[in-house]
């Protein structure tokens, strides 16, 4: 990779709400996942709202592929809809008026929509629920039409906000293995919050361990969570 190619993520924000403060980095060369890892209250949820959009950083910088999705010295600040960005937070987000294919096309050019919305729903095994509503469903099968749903546009960048903790152990196992493979076969960039060290080894190709309000360590997960649990 040419030393002058863009990042295919890189981020350094100061985050500031109720009091607190938090200075969160990290950085993908290539397309793959980079893993938030941290305790309750580091800020992590805070920070995928932030490359998403929906929470404006005191200051720093957000780059994609490329394109400046925020610079506070540069006064930008891309919208949400316009970064090409995919988000599933813990609660999914479904609209409940919506049945799960009217969920899963949502922002989808009608042209492209049926065909995408199938697909998806094939591959998530979700075929058979199309027309029900998230009311209707279980905790899993809702987060698995969230993820649908944000895979569907086509996002550039995905943001998962612990993605798989709704769902039991065999599922989970199947849910990793399918989004691992369409993660490597779609050159997708994807920061996935997690507190399940097993999850962020299985996941990642990079870990941002953060901690105290700012990150600290940085690199693959083997090496940082090794190093961790060393130090402890």
């Amino acid at each position: 990779m040419s030393v002058d190619a863009a990042p295919a993520l890189e981020f350094d924000v100061v985050l500031r709400a109720g009091g607190r403060s938090w200075h969160h980095t990290g950085r993908m060369d290539r397309p793959g996942t980079l893993v938030l890892f941290g305790a309750s209250g580091a800020g992590k949820t805070l920070t995928l709202r932030a490359l998403a959009g929906l929470t404006q950083p005191a200051a720093g910088h957000v780059h994609c592929a490329g394109r400046t999705l925020f610079d506070a010295a540069a006064n930008v600040a891309m919208p949400p809809q316009d970064r090409r960005v995919g988000y599933v937070p813990q609660d999914t987000g479904l609209f409940p008026y919506l049945t799960v294919r009217g969920n899963v096309g949502f922002g989808v050019p009608r042209r492209a929509r049926a065909a995408r919305v199938d697909a998806l729903l094939g591959e998530l095994d979700l075929a058979a629920l199309g027309d029900r509503s998230p009311g209707s469903l279980s905790g899993g099968e809702q987060q698995r039409v969230a993820i649908a749903r944000a895979l569907a546009p086509g996002p550039q960048l995905l943001l998962l906000d612990e993605p798989f903790s709704a769902l039991d152990r065999a599922a989970r196992h199947e849910l990793r293995a399918w989004f691992a493979a369409r993660v490597r076969a779609q050159a997708l960039v994807v920061v996935l919050v997690t507190h399940d060290a097993d999850e962020a080894r299985a996941l990642g190709d990079r870990l941002v361990l953060v901690e105290d309000g700012a990150t600290v360590a940085e690199g693959t997960p083997a090496d940082v969570l090794d190093g961790r649990d060393r130090v402890r």
